[in-house]
């Protein structure tokens, strides 16, 4: 058995041979390997017949058994097994060489145990990788790590292209644990770096591979053979279909994996750095990107949907070739100055240059701007260097603005206002992909000739840059005023109606207004306007007294649609010869209001309806659906005590306000009952204050009659201060001051004696 807390480089372990002698051989050794036979992994079928099914779930149960199996081997025991097996390194290379990529999952037949059955396989080879890029899986099981970084070079565990296989197979989803695995195969073995040095100029033959295919080139391109003079050069539109779709996936699975990798290791964008990768990939997507588009544009395919899958994928490689330029720009130049690293200045000269080398790929730059805007980046290196030369970085951002002219595209809405204090002049981006999407819809194959439809990535050369379209002015009539007399200064001819027609097209833009002007470059809708349109009238706007609605309109006070009032209506404060008695005692409005009131006197309980003209009668028996008989038969209420007020009909009462004079006795009749004491016969009721004394007599009274009713029991005197001290004090008054000493807690300064006795116990106040 192996020892305890000994490197497995350093155990030695003893076992019988096949003879059945006991041998003593290290803990990694041939011998030790089991033989079994991991069979290659075949990817899924691309149709769905029963029969390739059945056979594909076959297969890759005997790999799901065999990697399960290797997974539950002990640490020495699988370490033979990856080191020494053969058939296993065939069966992993033939699943990162032919296993499915995520852009690739949507095309295979949605079968539940075939999907079931690839997910199994892709967990269990995953977990194989991660165990093989461990060496130490406990403290008893470990390899020593300068030991373990020889194991995985010599044996090709790994190298370049499977780390960049695992990147893009396994990323989604896993990109820590990936890059903990590749940074501790880089830390334990260094010469992977220098492979990955030597691996990237096969990685630039790519880009040199694809552009020779298409019969292009650019500066700094190697071919991979020398051309033929008298051969026609190959290209997208000539090349066969099957060639054109190859090429396609080709670029798609290479630019998808170079990102993924420098995304999940960061450490490698050096080694890209060096080998002028920006520039080479910068000059490739201007080249190659817009004859390739143009190309899925206009080939005539059989399959539609096979166009669109195309257009998908070259989209989605252009987006992924300018994230690798933004993650080599970000980790080689700009993390390094904003973390404050010691050669701030070596690399902020270095982002700038690289910059300015972009300013000739008018395509990638402004595709880049669109995605990760310039803007950003020198607002950041401004504030991080405030001593950056200002011309520079002026001079650049109006190269990015000129890109995006140069290609006849324009910014999306959201660029507009963005802007650099150091560059007052240029107008910079925000972030949206227009240019990347997924979803685009490819164009039908009528196409007019010289009128392509240049939608998703493409872009419009032969149209000029376009505005925003804005419906509302953007500017004060101070600033279009300007704008149209400077155009008009060096064009006088022009009317100012199709002036301002070109500005609200062109975003109020002069200079790019007159430039496509003189360049005869305008938009169709405006080249379709008279040239010499004068400028609209602008409509006045209604007066607001007229147009204004309010609650006194057209009455008799409107003194805005009436010349003339009655004044004698209208007065302030009292009314010049008006009497306040006279208005008092004037009861027109009581007389005009009791005539109301006294139809309702007249109660009848039944009503008899004659026979109409035309022969209809209704008499009470005859039977309504809408009427409720349920309580018919039943008096509710009404052989309670007070029945009688429910059975009779109580008598109508007139309001007090209505009654008449000559019943002012029964009132006050009707008013005494309802009182519990009358007043006096000879009270004087035109006395206006009464006797106080009179008053405090009844009240006192009535307070006697309350407390006699509730039965109340006035409060004991309290005797606290009892008689003069010497001569004694009773029981009672002894009583009531013990009283008064244990209750004095409930009023203010309840805790005098308490906070009194207890500064008295601390000696804070002498006894």
């Amino acid at each position: 058995m192996a020892c305890a807390r000994v490197p497995l480089d350093e155990q030695q372990v003893t076992e019988a041979d096949p003879q059945g002698k006991e041998r003593t051989l290290p803990a990694l050794h041939p011998a030790r390997k089991e033989e079994r036979f991991f069979v290659p992994y075949k990817p899924p079928p691309e149709d769905s017949s029963p029969a390739d099914v059945e056979e594909f779930l076959e297969h890759a149960k005997f790999i799901t058994e065999d990697l399960e199996w290797l997974l539950s081997l002990p640490h020495d025991k699988f370490w033979c097994q990856a080191v020494f097996d053969e058939s296993l390194h065939r069966c992993l290379d033939s699943y990162l060489h032919h296993a499915p990529r995520s852009l690739d999952l949507a095309a295979l037949p949605s079968s539940p145990a075939v999907t079931d059955m690839q997910r199994s396989i892709h967990r269990a080879v995953f977990f194989i990788f991660v165990r093989m890029a461990t060496h130490k899986e406990s403290k008893e099981h470990f390899i020593t790590p300068a030991v373990f970084g020889e194991i995985i070079y010599n044996n090709f565990l790994f190298d370049i292209p499977k780390i960049l296989d695992l990147c893009v197979l396994f990323g989604k989803g896993n990109s820590q644990l990936l890059h903990k695995m590749i940074e501790n195969i880089f830390t334990q073995q260094p010469s992977y770096y220098s492979d990955l040095m030597e691996a990237v100029p096969t990685v630039l033959e790519v880009f040199d591979t694809i552009l020779n295919k298409c019969g292009l080139d650019f500066e700094g391109a190697t071919a991979a053979e020398p051309m033929k003079l008298s051969a026609n050069k190959p290209t997208p539109m000539t090349m066969k279909e099957q060639e054109f779709v190859d090429l396609i996936l080709y670029l798609c699975d290479s630019t998808t994996t170079i990102h993924t990798f420098l995304d999940i290791f960061p450490a490698g964008c050096p080694s890209f750095h060096e080998h002028g990768f920006l520039s080479r990939l910068a000059s490739f997507y201007e080249t190659a990107v817009p004859d390739l588009e143009k190309a899925l544009r206009k080939r005539n395919f059989d399959n539609k949907s096979l166009q669109q899958d195309l257009w998908k994928r070259l989209s989605h490689s252009c987006r992924k070739m300018v994230e690798t330029a933004h993650l080599l720009l970000h980790h080689r130049c700009l993390q390094p100055i904003l973390e404050g690293g010691e050669n701030m200045q070596t690399d902020a000269e270095e982002l700038l240059q690289l910059y300015t080398s972009f300013l000739t790929e008018k395509r990638f730059l402004s595709d880049f701007d669109e995605l990760f805007p310039v803007v950003d980046d020198i607002s950041l290196l401004q504030q991080a260097l405030p001593i950056i030369d200002e011309t520079r970085t002026s001079y650049l951002l109006q190269g990015v603005e000129s890109a995006w002219d140069s290609v006849g595209r324009r910014r999306p809405q959201n660029q507009i206002q963005h802007q650099v204090p150091s560059a007052s002049n240029y107008q910079g981006g925000g972030v949206g992909a227009a240019a990347f999407t997924d979803g685009f819809k490819v164009q039908d194959d009528q196409e007019t000739e010289g009128g392509d439809d240049l939608r998703g990535a493409a872009a419009i050369l032969d149209l000029p840059q376009k505005g925003h379209n804005g419906a509302v002015c953007s500017v004060s009539g101070a600033a279009l005023e300007s704008l149209l007399s400077c155009i008009k200064d060096l064009l006088p001819d022009l009317g100012e109606g199709f002036l301002l027609a070109c500005l609200q097209e062109y975003d109020y833009n002069s200079e790019l207004v007159i430039n496509n002007i003189l360049e005869d470059r305008l938009a169709p809708s405006l080249n379709k306007l008279d040239r010499a349109m004068p400028r609209p009238v602008k409509e006045e706007l209604p007066d607001v007294m007229n147009t204004r609605s309010n609650v006194f309109d057209d009455d008799e006070f409107d003194v805005f649609r009436r010349d003339q009032v009655d004044m004698s209506r209208i007065w302030k404060g009292r009314r010049k010869g008006e009497n306040v008695r006279e208005m008092l005692n004037d009861k027109q409005h009581v007389a005009e209001q009791r005539a109301r009131y006294q139809t309702y006197e007249t109660v009848v309980d039944e009503v008899v309806i004659e026979p109409g003209e035309n022969g209809a009668t209704y008499s009470l028996d005859d039977y309504d659906d809408e009427y409720d008989d349920t309580y018919d038969m039943n008096q509710v209420g009404a052989n309670d005590l007070d029945g009688d007020s429910l059975l009779n009909r109580r008598p109508f009462t007139i309001p007090q306000v209505l009654k008449q004079t000559n019943r002012r006795g029964d009132d006050e009749k009707d008013d005494d009952e309802g009182e519990e004491e009358t007043l006096p016969i000879n009270v004087n009721r035109d006395q206006f204050v009464q006797d106080p004394a009179l008053l405090r007599e009844r009240a006192e009274a009535r307070r006697a009659a309350m407390q006699q009713r509730k039965g109340f029991r006035p409060e004991h005197p309290s005797n606290v201060a009892g008689k003069p001290k010497g001569q004694g004090q009773t029981l009672e008054t002894m009583l009531d001051r013990r009283k008064k000493e244990a209750n004095k807690s409930r009023v203010s300064n309840h805790n005098r004696r308490t906070m009194a006795d207890r500064k008295r116990n601390k000696g804070m106040i002498p006894s």
